[in-house]
């Protein structure tokens, strides 16, 4: 069996993936700055800062496959970003390269092209058009991961996850939920199928609403399971209780558009007329 190391381990996703994947992968490791509280005497775990390249390598030693979803996961100070998500990333490409890892499944997100408006549908092969310094470093991230895999022949994934979780929480996320079980699915794609070089795919459920063009996945066998409109009326519900938020409201990227948003407001102003 291929032993199949997950960062980000103590984060959301690596909580629930980790319940998730060992009957998958049973030689995981798991890696993150800080080991999980929870963590069962059956887990293997190795602490690494992402920033220090000498602790990736150490990691990345024996693996044969990575599940990269640690870093800064939401939108901060430019300087987390740059250590977690800028520099940690370029390191974990890099110890892949060195250890001889064959395969990287990058965890991008949504917010690489949240600055599409909603009513324009896209595919993966739209101009970037970040909606914040997280989403910048998701695009720095894919470019990365097209240089490993052109020039170093690792082969790599790259995951535009949208809103991971049981349920869609409101009308935004009908249309980006992506259910647990869903991502694992990706994640096996990216890990097993023999047609991977680089991949771009969006990390999403079947949802009837979707702004995304995710064929590619489903050429490559994706069948998800989880359907978004069967959460319609707790989403709406949901929504309900939200302020409104003009900007947000308007694109893909929902608040991460406009948090600190000075720009042309009668752009969204003279849409919604």
């Amino acid at each position: 069996m291929p032993r199949i190391l997950m960062t980000g381990a103590s984060g959301g996703i690596g909580t629930s993936l980790r319940k998730l994947l060992p009957p998958i992968y049973p030689d995981l490791l798991l890696s993150d700055i800080k080991q999980p509280s929870d963590l069962g005497g059956y887990e293997k775990f190795k602490a690494a800062d992402l920033a220090d390249l000498a602790e990736v390598e150490a990691i990345c030693e024996g693996v044969d496959g990575i599940l990269h979803f640690g870093g800064y996961s939401v939108e901060g100070p430019w300087d987390a970003i740059l250590q977690s998500n800028i520099i940690g990333c370029y390191n974990l490409f890099e110890a892949a390269r060195k250890k001889g890892v064959k395969r990287v499944i990058f965890a991008s997100s949504n917010h690489a092209v949240g600055f599409y408006p909603r009513h324009h549908r896209i595919g993966t092969d739209v101009t970037a058009r970040p909606d914040s310094r997280y989403g910048v470093s998701k695009v720095f991230g894919e470019g990365v991961g097209a240089l490993y895999a052109d020039k170093h022949g690792i082969k790599v994934t790259c995951l535009r996850i949208g809103n991971f979780g049981e349920a869609p929480l409101d009308h935004r996320r009908l249309s980006i939920w992506l259910k647990p079980e869903d991502l694992v699915q990706l994640c096996r794609i990216g890990l097993e199928h023999p047609d991977i070089h680089f991949e771009v795919l969006y990390g999403a459920s079947y949802n009837e609403r979707s702004w995304w063009d995710n064929h590619r996945a489903y050429d490559l066998g994706y069948r998800p399971t989880g359907r978004a409109e069967d959460f319609r009326e707790h989403a709406m519900a949901e929504q309900a209780k939200l302020p409104p938020d003009p900007v947000g409201d308007y694109y893909q990227g929902g608040a991460f558009c406009s948090m600190e948003f000075d720009g042309d407001k009668e752009r969204v102003i003279d849409w919604k007329k």
